[in-house]
């Protein structure tokens, strides 16, 4: 049942807690967005709001969940190992009472899957409860961190949320809100921040605005979302993006709209319009299905090849090959179907088995691609195998040609902002070329959109390089300072 935390000043999250690792070869390699993140200000059924909204942003974590509430005196909280439907109930829902919440979904790197390192997490202070949740990844954590244990601070989660909640404790200001500034001007990094006591909400982004953060209204109460599909569920009305930069501040006397640096550089991260984010969701005012369709059309202005029908790897993919099928007249069907109810494995299959592992997730389907030129056109490579996998499905199904078309440009570097990315030594895209890629996936041609396409096609956003978007995956141009590769680890393991 969900408690009040009773630890000393600084410390959180006492007692047993268990691991639950995910382990072995994982059988996709598609990359994985760390979390999302999910506020409410002002509502009496606060607590089932952020269970429907956790339920939206699903897709951005799917190991843990958690919602913290308060009912103006103290904390009430819940956090599990599973999906948002396997940690809730309507019992522990009801538990969480109050008209503030703030709530989490998570994804864990390198099988670091463990309910310690689940959010929101909780803690007490001198100046009473606090709760942090985020999305992204604090650079600069690390150097932190030390920093921080070398003035006797003890840590007991891996988490960069704990280093930003070390930060506020020992800032020289009693005022909340004036230590969560003082905070965020030491960070470097990507983030959407929600923090919460027990008469405020704040919510905070990177001055980047490397990750999605919006702001919505049900009714006279206000909401917060990693992206705008959750406020769909909820039935919200969507008010504008947080800006890069941003400090909003929810209290009894309504809302402040502040800022905790003017330095910013607006960069939007591309792969939430190529891959993580929602079709239905809006990233600055730009659908993201609708930006996906125009990335299939580039695609196929850059790289038409004669076939005779088009499909998508599902699910991410599929508004791209719409793109390119009505650009170039070729039929779009459904060549490949997802299995949904595969769950999530925790055996350790064989060799061989783990070779045939992608068919549990995907079909391809004989009746549609038996003697067809298939173009299949999917989101991104990444190691390489699951592209390989796919095209032999195809080709197992009876397809003639299989042409491959990748609707983002190779991806070559790893990210450093919260998204679970291999080394540059497992990226195919920074070891082969793609002649040698075409080779490696089984592929009849292979070609990826351009850099140039991909901005294009999101759209330019308020002037800025590369249209106000983050695209150092594809040219090593990342907008903060980043560490050395090999040190380098996810903020949320």
């Amino acid at each position: 049942m969900p408690h009040e935390v009773k630890l000393p000043a600084v410390k959180l999250w006492g007692g047993d807690f268990y691991n639950e690792g995910v382990t072995g070869e994982i059988l996709f390699d598609k990359l994985k967005e760390e979390c999302g993140v999910f506020g409410v200000f002002g509502h009496p059924e606060a607590s089932h709001l952020c269970y429907y909204g956790l339920h939206a942003l699903q897709h951005r974590g799917q190991e843990s969940g958690g919602i913290c509430t308060t009912d103006g005196s103290q904390f009430h909280y819940h956090r599990g190992m599973g999906l948002v439907k396997e940690v809730f109930d309507n019992d522990k829902l009801a538990s969480l009472k109050g008209s503030i919440a703030i709530a989490h979904v998570r994804y864990s790197t390198a099988g670091e899957s463990k309910l310690a390192n689940a959010q929101p997490l909780v803690f007490k202070y001198r100046e009473g409860d606090l709760a942090v949740a985020t999305n992204g990844n604090i650079v600069n954590a690390p150097e932190i961190r030390k920093d921080l244990e070398r003035q006797g601070s003890i840590f007991q989660t891996s988490s960069d949320t704990e280093v930003v909640a070390h930060l506020i404790a020992r800032s020289k200001h009693d005022d909340i809100v004036e230590a969560a500034r003082e905070a965020l001007v030491k960070l470097n990094g990507a983030y959407a921040f929600l923090f919460m006591t027990n008469g405020k909400l704040i919510a905070a982004r990177d001055p980047h605005g490397l990750r999605p953060f919006v702001l919505g209204k049900l009714g006279d109460a206000y909401v917060f979302a990693s992206e705008t599909c959750a406020f769909d569920a909820v039935g919200a009305e969507y008010v504008r993006d947080i800006e890069p930069g941003e400090l909003l501040i929810l209290d009894g006397s309504g809302l402040k709209e502040d800022r905790f640096t003017e330095k910013t550089k607006r960069a939007v991260c591309a792969m939430e319009y190529i891959y993580f984010s929602r079709p239905d969701s809006d990233i600055d005012a730009v659908n993201v299905h609708s930006a996906r369709k125009r990335m299939g059309r580039r695609l196929a202005i850059e790289s038409f090849v004669d076939a005779d029908i088009v499909t998508g790897v599902p699910d991410s993919s599929i508004s791209a090959a719409i793109g390119y099928a009505e650009q170039t007249g070729i039929p779009y069907e459904l060549g490949l179907i997802k299995n949904r109810y595969t769950g999530r494995t925790f055996i350790q299959p064989s060799q061989e088995l783990r070779e045939q592992g992608v068919k549990m997730k995907l079909s391809a389907v004989r009746g549609v691609v038996e003697g067809k030129r298939v173009v299949m056109i999917d989101d991104s490579i990444v190691r390489g195998t699951t592209s390989l996998r796919i095209v032999n499905l195809l080709r197992e199904a009876g397809a003639k040609e299989v042409h491959v078309r990748i609707s983002s440009p190779p991806f070559k570097n790893p990210c450093f902002y919260g998204i679970d990315t291999p080394s540059r030594k497992e990226l195919i895209g920074a070891q082969k070329t793609i002649e040698e890629i075409r080779k490696a996936i089984n592929a009849d041609s292979l070609h990826f959109l351009s850099k140039e396409g991909l901005v294009e096609s999101i759209g330019h956003l308020h002037g800025e390089t590369q249209g106000g978007h983050c695209t150092a995956c594809f040219d090593n141009m990342y907008p903060t300072q980043v560490p050395d590769e090999e040190t380098a680890a996810c903020g949320c393991d």
